[in-house]
């Protein structure tokens, strides 16, 4: 079966499928994998340090709580993910460095852009546990995919893994 979210959603309407709020800012226009999850607001330390592991395929899914006061992935933060194997991001919040994270090839959707930059050194923010958005819940080791069409979200992996 494909990864398009449209096809997963009519094979697997038990699939959560998030609202439509997102835009697509990464080069990467389709992506999917197994989900990781931090909560942060106005401070992007966190984000840093885990973009600085492994991701060995993920999707980092960040709550920033819906903010739009300062973005919480920025071009260096999307080189780091590309560099580090994590499938994508998506953000409840804002990214900034558009054209940066354009070019690099990982997947990046978010509410939208702003050019203020995060808080630093808050201590602030969780990490592995259920974070709820856009009428979703997005657990750790969950499946997410996402391309053009949308978000949708799965216990599990939906699609052929033998075929990729």
């Amino acid at each position: 079966m494909s990864t398009a979210t449209t096809d997963l959603s009519d094979a697997h309407p038990e699939a959560q499928i998030c609202e439509p709020v997102f835009r697509t800012f990464g080069g990467r226009q389709a992506f999917h994998g197994p989900i990781k999850t931090l909560k942060v607001y106005g401070d992007n330390s966190l984000v840093r340090s885990t973009l600085e592991t492994r991701g060995e395929g993920r999707v980092l899914v960040v709550d920033g709580g819906g903010s739009t006061r300062c973005a919480l992935v920025g071009g260096n933060l999307a080189r780091l993910a590309a560099d580090n194997g994590w499938a994508g991001l998506v953000v409840n919040g804002c990214i900034r460095d558009r054209a940066e994270i354009a070019s690099q090839p990982v997947g990046a959707i978010a509410l939208a852009t702003h050019p203020r930059r995060s808080s630093k050194g808050s201590g602030t923010g969780r990490t592995d546990e259920v974070v709820a958005f856009a009428g979703v819940a997005f657990r750790p080791g969950a499946w997410l995919y996402a391309d053009a069409d949308g978000v949708l979200v799965s216990d599990g992996p939906i699609h052929d893994t033998a075929g990729g």
